[in-house]
């Protein structure tokens, strides 16, 4: 796929680019960045580099990854990342961080609905996971705030730093944004005498 750039009301969310380096390296010696998420720890200047250069242009051209450098519109620096994983067909999971002086502003909401709007829309997805290790407060807050059905826990649902964790797991539906779905969905509720 061709990379793309989304607004939001307060966000420009565009593909990484080498110039972002030096600030994703920044906003990644965030301990809570290197505890909660899967980026390296220690993380390094050549990690920034391989992820601006090397994994994010690839994703985006191998239509399995579409990571986005989420800015404030206004000329404003690096809030954030936000990555969109293709799963399963039909089905794409939500990752993202946000930089330590731009937490509790709302924009990582409004970048999680945003590309939610984008994957049901344009990548024709039906459901839209997101999932984090257990005790990850903040994540949940924004996926909470975002629309996010609560599915429950995974056992060893991932991997971070060598080690097999637990996680939450909650969904999006096309349907929560009031968009339809590619395919006709029929909840558990709407069966009725099923065996």
């Amino acid at each position: 796929m061709n990379p793309v750039s989304l607004t939001t009301e307060r966000l420009l969310m565009r593909p990484f680019a080498p110039e972002d380096e030096d600030a994703v390296y920044t906003a990644c010696q965030d301990p809570e960045i290197q505890r909660w998420t899967v980026v390296p720890s220690p993380y390094t200047r050549a990690d920034a580099e391989l992820f601006t250069r090397k994994l994010s242009p690839a994703g985006w051209q191998d239509d399995t990854m579409y990571n986005f450098a989420l800015l404030l519109r206004d000329g404003g620096p690096l809030v954030g990342a936000l990555g969109v994983n293709r799963t399963l067909p039909g089905t794409y999971e939500v990752g993202y961080w946000t930089a330590g002086e731009h937490r509790g502003a709302g924009y990582t909401t409004e970048a999680v609905l945003a590309a939610a709007h984008w994957a049901f829309t344009v990548l024709r997805a039906d459901r839209f996971e997101w999932r984090a290790e257990i005790g990850n407060a903040p994540s949940r807050a924004v996926a909470r705030r975002a629309g996010f059905h609560m599915e429950g826990e995974q056992r060893s649902g991932l991997v971070n730093k060598g080690t097999r964790r637990d996680t939450w797991i909650g969904s999006l539906l096309p349907a929560d944004l009031g968009l339809p779905g590619t395919l006709p969905y029929l909840p558990a509720s709407d069966v009725s005498g099923a065996l």
